[in-house]
């Protein structure tokens, strides 16, 4: 029972005014354990630097955000598997991520429910293995009514119009702003129920169970929902933040290696723009990620999760440093803008992209080549692909990008590598014809 709790291990640092918004919480931890843990918090900050124009992120201002997130490791009392908590401190509206192997859905998900209603939206492709699963954890006791929805699978189904089979099952259900609306599925349903839950009687409760790797270091934490237009990708949406996400690295044996794959190219992300320590780590560890190998996925999932939520805390609204979660997305969007969505994966497109900002980033010396080659190397070695599909154009691909939602006052911003592994720089200054020789070199 996670009521039962002991806590092996701790990394919590307390907040300057601290909100308990969720029940079940681990006792507060001594002075002298939020000084270790700062430290130790510090630690995964240093060497990170992020500048734009006229702005500064270094690692003494960045180092606030460590204030605002906790990190527990739990056991249960009837069990020594580990349940790692990583809290998110967003003030009234913090939220935990539960991390672990086999965890109890029920008593889990019930605690963060504060109505008796539930929507369950999923897809075709997670229905079958996991859906019953979600909806008896929520409803053995009978004191949660849970309805579903069982939408398409696929990005190119990341619509309104599909969207709005969301919205007519909870208004033919009849669900009130008390109800809560869980995502059980990837990256997609994930950001189409957040933006439902978002907009629905303009805001209903929202929990994340994602099912993806890519959703569970990535897309499920920080609050981003929404949809795609033709025009662009995510360009409908809201920041909404969810009241618990609760990551099961046991459905990952159900994932194909393919999405398996594209998920760890957010992983090698946080190692890029943030963490050298965990770039050095995953280089060492890539094989046994990819064969699933139950600690070091944990040990991926908890440390990418811990760099997002110290950026989302830091910037919930992407007005500077969340940006430079964006690594390679900008290139990304435009693969998958032009090839058609659902052709690649998110994370397929992100780690080409990520080559692209990399091989731009040395043209313009701000990073040394060794660089890039380290960055090839282990996207290679994960299985990704490092350079944009055949038959894209240079100018639909340059035109794509102009519409990015970096973009602001008509001139591109771009997250680029700079300095040692572990920085980089959110910026518009840079000299465009190293973006066009980028693009020369890798749209063809």
């Amino acid at each position: 029972m996670l009521s039962n709790v002991c806590v092996k291990s701790a990394l919590v640092v307390a907040r300057s005014s601290p909100v308990e918004s969720h029940k079940a919480r681990a006792s507060a931890p001594t002075r002298a354990s939020r000084k270790t843990a700062g430290a130790k918090a510090a630690h995964l900050l240093a060497s990170r630097e992020f500048s734009g124009r006229a702005q500064l992120f270094s690692t003494a201002s960045t180092t606030k955000c460590v204030q605002r997130v906790s990190m527990r490791t739990m056991c249960t009392a009837a069990s020594t598997d580990e349940v790692k908590i990583v809290e998110v401190d967003l003030g009234d509206r913090t939220y935990p991520i539960y991390i672990g192997s086999g965890l109890n859905w029920g008593e889990t998900l019930k605690k963060h429910v504060p109505g008796n209603t539930v929507l369950v939206v999923t897809n075709e492709t997670i229905a079958p293995l996991y859906l019953d699963r979600a909806v008896k954890a929520l409803s053995e006791d009978g004191k949660i009514r849970v309805e579903t929805v069982v939408l398409p699978d696929g990005e190119k189904y990341k619509t309104l119009e599909v969207l709005n089979k969301v919205y007519d099952k909870a208004l033919e259900a009849r669900l009130d702003r008390q109800t809560t609306f869980v995502a059980l599925g990837g990256g997609v349903i994930g950001d189409m129920t957040g933006y439902a839950a978002a907009s629905y009687q303009r805001g209903v409760h929202f929990i994340q169970v994602p099912t993806t790797t890519m959703a569970m270091v990535d897309s499920s934490v920080g609050g981003k929902t929404g949809v795609n237009h033709p025009l662009g990708k995510n360009m409908i949406g809201a920041f909404y933040q969810p009241r618990c996400v609760m990551i099961d690295t046991e459905v990952l044996a159900t994932l194909p290696d393919r999405e398996l794959a594209s998920g760890i190219a957010e992983v090698v992300k946080y190692g890029l723009i943030r963490d050298a320590e965990f770039f050095a780590w995953q280089e060492e560890n890539m094989a046994a990620l990819l064969g699933r190998e139950p600690a070091a996925l944990v040990e991926a999932i908890e440390r990418s999760c811990v760099n997002k939520a110290l950026v989302v805390a830091a910037d919930e609204k992407e007005a500077g440093l969340r940006a430079t979660l964006n690594l390679g997305h900008t290139f990304g969007h435009a693969i998958e803008n032009n090839l058609g969505y659902g052709e690649w994966l998110h994370g397929e497109a992100v780690s080409a992209g990520m080559v692209m900002a990399a091989d731009m980033s040395a043209r313009l010396g701000w990073v040394e080549p060794a660089l890039v080659d380290r960055t090839v190397n282990i996207l290679k070695a994960a299985n990704l692909p490092i350079t944009p599909p055949a038959g894209l154009e240079k100018q639909q691909f340059m035109d794509t990008m102009a519409v990015d939602k970096k973009v602001a006052n008509g001139k591109l911003r771009l997250i680029l590598l700079k300095g040692p592994l572990g920085g980089c720089v959110f910026t518009d200054q840079f000299e465009k014809d190293k973006l066009v020789e980028t693009i020369e070199a890798f749209v063809n």
